[in-house]
């Protein structure tokens, strides 16, 4: 998978989740946007903002889910003293069950086969073709090279 591969289906998802009905609306991510907005304008009205919580484990991850957050106008924050990893939202619960948490486990899943598979090819290609996980021993090997 190429860049521009990556980036169509990325595009792909975020229609998917904005319920787009056409080949035109699934190329046009400004319109999948706008139906996001609208489905927050409308869970908004009978779902009150509640304050969520999110903490990821890599900056990847927190990364794409800050910026989906502020693709739908939502405001992404955290206290004083809260680690780096940790992103606070207030957001209707319905959309986070939707729409956004699902939408980021989609799009996460993605970018990550990417980087693993580019990471993969670098790794055989600049250091060592064996970059397969560490044996599993009983005890302690002597050291010897």
């Amino acid at each position: 998978m190429n860049e521009s591969d990556l980036i169509q289906k990325l595009l792909k998802i975020e229609a998917l989740f904005a319920g787009a009905t056409t080949t035109g609306e699934r190329d046009s991510a400004e319109h999948a946007r706008q139906r996001m907005l609208q489905r927050l304008k409308e869970v908004l009205s009978n779902d009150p903002p509640v304050e969520y919580k999110f903490t990821f484990a890599d900056m990847w991850s927190r990364m794409v889910f800050m910026a989906l957050l502020r693709r739908y106008n939502l405001r992404p924050y955290r206290y004083y003293r809260q680690h780096y990893t940790t992103v606070m939202v207030q957001v209707p619960k319905r959309f986070v069950d939707d729409t956004i948490w699902p939408e980021f486990q989609k799009i996460s899943a993605e970018l990550n086969t990417y980087l693993e598979e580019i990471t993969g090819r670098i790794v055989k290609k600049v250091l060592h073709e064996d970059s397969s996980d560490a044996e599993v021993v009983e005890e302690a090997l002597r050291i010897g090279l």
